[in-house]
């Protein structure tokens, strides 16, 4: 299959997300002394990334607002412990809006698979994420110039898995879906979303999920290298 346009998702396709939001919330977690609410920083990051996952399954299902998870992935721990303090939860929030985006490490193999990818394709990034910070991811881990276009949810008002966002891109691009193809590691935001709008997908999945091995996509990675094998 001939393609002639790559759209990327960022944040655990290329962006480390996990990590670097591990780095930041430590870097919070000791300043605040957070230690005296908590066992551990380990168990404080626990509360944190379990809810922040279905707080973003939530926004991207359209459910709650941006406002809502922005608070509520931050205040949910403090719940857990008996600390109910939502100004604390929304100073924690926005430091962390502050470090996250400062923030480098990339995926495995990511860096690599652009410097593949860049020559042969228009790249574009598809992400849900925010505009304050997922520019400022790119140019912290210095990226940004891959990319032709950086398309979010809030610019193109419509959050993955609608399959606007990826029309937006695609017209941006001057693209046709049959020519298309997206990576990404969210089975139901990326590659349901590409379905939607009838675009080839590489599903990233370096954790081998085996609740999706019945999943559909076009492709199946474990890494990113693979990836040059099929573009």
């Amino acid at each position: 299959m001939k393609y002639n346009c790559v759209f990327i998702d960022l944040d655990d396709t290329l962006w480390d997300f996990h990590a670097n939001a591990k780095s930041a919330m430590q870097e919070i977690y000791e300043e605040r002394n957070l230690g005296k609410y908590f066992d551990s920083f380990e168990q404080y990051f626990a509360f944190y990334a379990k809810r922040n996952l279905e707080l973003w399954e939530e926004y991207g299902k359209g459910t709650i607002s941006k406002e809502a998870l922005q608070l509520e992935r931050f205040q949910h721990p403090l719940i857990q412990v008996d600390v109910d303090n939502a100004p604390l939860a929304k100073e924690i929030g926005d430091q962390y809006l502050g470090l996250l985006p400062t923030r480098t490490m990339l995926v495995p193999y990511a860096k690599e698979l652009l410097d593949y990818l860049y020559p042969k394709y228009p790249l574009t990034i598809v992400s849900n994420g925010f505009i304050e910070v997922q520019y400022k991811k790119l140019h912290s881990c210095g990226i940004e110039q891959y990319f032709a276009h950086v398309v979010l949810s809030e610019a193109a008002n419509a959050l993955k898995p609608d399959k606007r966002i990826f029309e937006y891109a695609m017209q941006l691009n001057n693209a046709i879906a049959s020519e298309t193809i997206m990576i990404g590691d969210s089975y139901e935001s990326d590659i349901v979303g590409a379905q939607n709008a009838g675009i080839d997908q590489v599903y990233y999945n370096p954790s081998q999920d085996k609740s999706l091995k019945d999943k559909q996509a076009s492709y199946f990675v474990e890494n990113l290298e693979d990836i040059i094998k099929i573009i």
